[in-house]
């Protein structure tokens, strides 16, 4: 404070004596006055305390302005530009010159009204001049060393930087033009680019476009009176035929920034440069940007495509276009209410220009832009879409030649055709019929596939769709095209032939199955059309390949709308005749019934279609599957996906009983839960080897709930074998509740497209660990929640499903895990006692037979005193005796 105290003092001694002083005596103090400002400045960490501020501003500009003036004053150009670089440039200690400028560069960052005195002493014409020599004269290289005498990188910047400071403001354009040349340095950039010098381009550059951000209408006037952009234009002309595209486009960018920034002042540099070919000249310039690099060129070339789609919106005029709506229309579109947001396009040419550029190029880079140019223009206004369509046709005639451009071309310009719907909401159908055409006569085929993904994502959109491309033919079509390609899959069976298809035609015969699949779904009318044409044993011939797989499946679930028993004729004939290794095609075709089997009217048709028969066959293919330790093939099959089929195998006949009397009465009466019974006892897991079970004394017990929850959730060891069986009793457990088909323990597998089929493939490692047991259905499904359940009277839905735990009881054993094995069994008795609490439920149980399934299955527990299952058997016996005693069992 008191060092920028002392300098106030000593500043108004100058301003009193300066008077006074001829002319050399008061630049001598001014300069003996700088450098104590300078190191004041330095000291007080760029903070400038000074109360003359704005007089101190004007005395060193005046003298910066006379000093550059004097050093230019009868000189040529090489030897003013040598001058002026000696005068500015810093040598040991600061010279005069490098003085003043750096004075200035810090009194024109401190506020506006020191800047307008800096502006009022004739600077910005001065350095005007300046910069043109330092652009147009490049420096020679020294006779010495051979080292090119570059200008201070400190002094470029500092005079760059108050350039910049004074040409943002208006009033530093005003003085500017005083200098004439402005237009000098701006037909330079047009003529002399590649005679310039290389460290100047970027700075002025820079300069430039800040006076053409700031322009006013009297420089407007100045640039038209000599036309600078006439003859800037015609210079470009020359250059586009000599210079590389990159440099070409960095000079035509800084005279297209002219034009651009004029526009909401004055009309008149726009109109000068279409009235000199400009259009056609970045036409010119464009074009020659084909096979530039990525990144090579980048920033100008954006900059001309941007300027150029600004430049659409440059008109007097709104333009005026009645087109005419083709219906259907989505429900929402209303063309009459479609409000304009003031950024329409009202200038055709510059459009012009981006249309012609990519119809006459396949660069992909140049193509993505004019893409992502289009995108931009439809997202200012809505309108912009229809104006360009009913006058340009640019995405109609783009349709045309798609197929040529690179692939990345065509997935953007596919993603630009997909935005009309998704975003404007409107059905374009003259498009639509020519990508139509595209798919049908898949030229390319990859550009077939990202046509119809295009209108894939469009049916999904609009059950409208479904319409639209039934009544186009594109259905039709595409039945045709699955026909022939299932014919070569039933050919093949199973053999590579030449004439399969792999990779892109693969995918598209994928894409052409979800686009039937989308078509169909909730449309009745074109699911007959499918089974009209004589289709659904084509279409089944695809759930064989695991990519194909999940849109087959959801045709043929559409086909059930109209034909349950052809759908459930399939689907249990493709689960019948499908190899016993084929895990995840019976998964998917499970997942798939569970589907159809929550519609009531479909269980008919599943119990006729010898539905219970084909699933129980299921269990009956994996016997010895759950083996512990695995053998055989199951070795190289997870034990998980093994429990998995178990799961929905007996999901889907729960589903199939459920509130279903006339199944129920059909799955009792035909002895299947014996069956089901029998089957499960032989998957591995339960104690098949018929020896004598050794009682032991048990040190706890726990209950059946306690028991799932140690083995299935908690850390505690146990054996493989065991845990395979609680999750079967779990299921079950389920079953007897009716509530198995609403569980879900398994996360859903989802194929990519390109992934081999993995019913060929080998699973994960049998030890794999098992689903966590309630936490995938509930996390609030605890211990003392199940436990609760236990002690409830719990409705018995499917009492058949007790039966099977009964004869699965005295199969939970293995030798060597003797205490183990009598435990879970006392849980499991226990847990069967549990549900036979009420009169009701036991008068249900006796009806199904559990008395005799007792005696027979369980009978050396329960003829044996010693036994430890005879205590609690004798006791769920005698809870069912009292209800009613079947004549058979007293015999």
């Amino acid at each position: 404070t008191l060092l920028w105290e002392t300098l106030g003092k000593q500043f108004l001694e100058y301003e009193q004596v300066a008077p006074f002083l001829i002319p050399e005596d008061q630049q001598r103090r001014l300069l003996e006055f700088l450098p104590l400002f300078l190191k004041a400045w330095e000291q007080s960490a760029g903070v400038i305390v000074f109360p003359n501020i704005q007089l101190l501003a004007s005395e060193v500009s005046k003298l910066l302005t006379k000093e550059i003036k004097r050093n230019l004053n009868g000189k040529p150009a090489e030897e003013a530009r040598l001058a002026l670089k000696q005068f500015l440039q810093q040598k040991g200690e600061a010279g005069d010159g490098h003085l003043l400028l750096k004075s200035v560069y810090l009194l024109s960052q401190t506020d506006l009204r020191t800047m307008w005195n800096i502006i009022g002493s004739g600077l910005p014409a001065a350095l005007m001049q300046c910069l043109y020599l330092f652009f147009t004269v490049p420096l020679k290289k020294t006779s010495d060393d051979g080292e090119t005498n570059d200008d201070d990188t400190q002094t470029q910047e500092m005079l760059v930087k108050i350039m910049l400071n004074m040409y943002k403001e208006e009033q530093g354009i005003e003085e500017l033009l005083a200098a004439d040349k402005l237009q000098s340095l701006i037909i330079a950039t047009a003529s002399l680019w590649d005679q310039c010098s290389h460290s100047w381009k970027v700075p002025t550059g820079h300069v430039l476009r800040t006076i053409s951000k700031a322009q006013t209408k009297n420089s407007i006037v100045y640039l038209q009176a000599v036309d600078c952009i006439k003859i800037a234009v015609q210079n470009l002309f020359t250059l586009a035929d000599t210079l590389p595209a990159c440099d070409v486009c960095e000079a035509a960018s800084i005279v297209l920034c002219f034009v651009k920034d004029s526009y909401p002042v004055s009309s008149a540099l726009l109109t000068e440069f279409e009235n000199n070919d400009g259009y056609q000249l970045l036409l010119k310039i464009l074009l020659r940007c084909e096979g530039l690099q990525q990144n090579e060129g980048d920033p100008y070339l954006d900059e001309i495509l941007n300027m150029l789609t600004c430049l659409t919106t440059c008109g007097k005029t709104e333009l005026k276009v009645s087109g005419n709506i083709v219906h259907p229309q989505l429900p929402h579109f209303d063309f009459q209410r479609t409000q304009s947001s003031g950024m329409t396009v009202k200038n055709l040419q510059p459009f012009q220009v981006l249309q012609s550029i990519f119809q006459r190029s396949n660069d992909q880079h140049l193509c993505g832009r004019i893409l992502a140019a289009i995108g931009t223009i439809w997202a200012w206004d809505r309108v912009n879409f229809f104006l360009l369509e009913w006058t340009l046709q640019p995405i109609n005639q783009f349709t045309d030649i798609i197929h040529f451009k690179p692939r990345p071309v065509q997935v953007q310009f596919f993603r630009l055709v997909e935005s009309i719907v998704l975003d404007l909401s409107y059905v374009p159908h003259e498009i639509l019929k020519k990508v139509q055409y595209l798919v049908k006569e898949n030229i390319v085929p990859f550009c077939t596939l990202t046509a119809l993904q295009c209108l894939l994502s469009m049916t999904q959109k609009d059950l409208l769709f479904s319409d639209i491309f039934r009544d186009s033919g594109l259905l039709g079509l595409l039945l045709a095209l699955l026909r022939k390609e299932a014919k070569i899959l039933r050919k093949s069976a199973g053999t590579h032939l030449p004439g399969l298809k792999e990779g892109t035609e693969k995918e598209l015969n994928a894409v052409m199955l979800k686009m039937v699949a989308a078509l169909t779904e909730r449309s009745v009318r074109n699911t007959v059309v499918l089974k009209d044409y004589g289709m659904v044993p084509y279409i089944k011939i695809f759930l064989d390949d695991e990519c194909y797989r999940s849109a087959t499946l959801s045709i043929l679930e559409q086909l059930s709308v109209i034909n349950y028993e052809e759908y459930m004729s399939i689907i249990i004939g493709a689960l019948c005749s499908s190899t016993q290794w084929e895990l995840h095609l019976k998964l998917d075709l499970l997942k798939s019934l569970l589907r159809i089997l929550e519609s009531p009217k479909s269980h008919s048709a599943f119990r006729t279609c010898s539905g219970f028969n084909g699933l129980l066959s299921l269990l009956s293919d994996m016997e010895g599957a759950l083996q512990d330790p695995p053998s055989g093939q199951w070795a190289a099959v997870g034990q998980n996906c093994i429990l998995e089929l178990v799961f929905y195998t007996l999901q889907g006949v729960t589903a199939a009983l459920h509130l279903d009397p006339v199944n129920s009465n059909f799955f009792q009466r035909n002895g299947l839960f014996e069956k089901m019974a029998e089957d499960l006892g032989s998957l591995g897991c339960f104690w098949t080897q018929g020896k004598r079970q050794i009682p032991v004394s048990l040190e706890k017990k726990r209950t059946f709930a306690e028991f799932l929850d140690a083995a299935l959730c908690s850390s505690e060891p146990f054996p493989l074998w065991l845990k395979n069986c609680i999750w079967i009793l779990n299921f079950l457990d389920h079953m007897v509740k009716g509530t198995l088909h609403q569980e879900s323990y398994f996360k859903e597998r989802k194929p990519e497209m390109g992934e081999e089929s993995r019913d060929d493939q080998e699973a994960p490692p049998a030890q794999e660990e098992h689903p966590t047991l309630f936490a995938a259905v509930n996390d609030n499904h605890d211990v003392s929640f199940y436990c609760r359940l236990e002690m409830r009277d719990c409705i018995i839905v499917h009492p058949g499903a007790v039966c099977v735990m009964v004869r699965l009881l005295p199969k939970l054993y293995r030798e060597g895990h003797a205490q183990l094995s009598q435990e879970i069994q006392c849980a499991l008795v226990d847990h069967i006692q549990s549900l036979v609490k009420s009169e009701k439920s036991r008068q249900v149980m006796c009806e199904c037979g559990l008395l005799s399934t007792i005696i027979t299955s369980c009978q050396d527990a329960f003829c044996n005193d010693s036994h430890p299952l005879h205590l609690p058997l004798t006791r769920v016996f005698e809870k069912l005796s009292s209800q009613a005693i079947e004549p058979h069992v007293l015999r």
